[in-house]
């Protein structure tokens, strides 16, 4: 089931899979596990590297290291930007807390008022992926192994995806977009109760 939103097209999925990160569990893997860096916007890549010093601090030093040589950025296989990557494996942004869970260090400046703009909106969005063709959006649910927990959390809590990414679509596509998704998943509760 698809549900269009303006030039948005949403992947019912977002309404009925429930997800709540759970780092105690995975400890981050998404920021260490997969086979390329987050998908970067030029924009983002603008703004990373323009705030970089300050950024620098909450990096681990093989991050700022590659950084530094490499650059905040790599073009994949599709040749799209993503975030550098240190070893071919962990983001170059991350850090890593007292209890060894990864944390990403852009979010970290952010929290901290250090820079004006939080990690990159792919990660943000996580579990959503947005794809864009010419004429419309796509936003889809991505089902990746490594998150068991969080959707095990998600449906304990009795959150789906869409609730969990309520700052990040705001974020994104404003208060107007996620007020009618809200809309929408009350309409799917009415049309499931018949």
């Amino acid at each position: 089931m698809i549900i269009e939103i303006g030039d948005k097209l949403v992947s019912g999925e977002i309404f009925e899979k429930e997800f709540v990160c759970n780092l105690n569990a995975c400890k981050g893997a998404c920021c260490i596990e997969g086979n390329e860096g987050a998908p970067l916007q030029q924009g983002e890549i603008d703004l990373l590297e323009k705030h970089l010093e300050a950024i620098k601090p909450y990096m681990t030093e093989g991050g700022v290291k590659q950084v530094d040589t490499k650059g905040v950025f790599y073009m994949d296989r599709e040749n799209e930007p993503v975030t550098s990557l240190v070893r071919g494996k962990e983001c170059a942004f991350v850090f890593f807390d007292e209890k060894g869970i990864t944390k990403c260090a852009v979010e970290q400046a952010y929290r901290d008022e250090k820079i004006p703009f939080n990690k990159p909106i792919s990660c943000h969005l996580y579990p959503i992926r947005v794809k864009k063709y010419k004429s419309f959006t796509a936003l889809n649910y991505d089902k990746w192994p490594i998150c068991k927990d969080a959707c095990a959390l998600g449906e304990e809590l009795g959150v789906p995806v869409y609730r969990f990414l309520e700052e990040p679509l705001k974020r994104v596509y404003g208060v107007a977009f996620y007020t009618e998704l809200e809309k929408a998943a009350e309409a799917l509760k009415e049309q499931n109760k018949k």
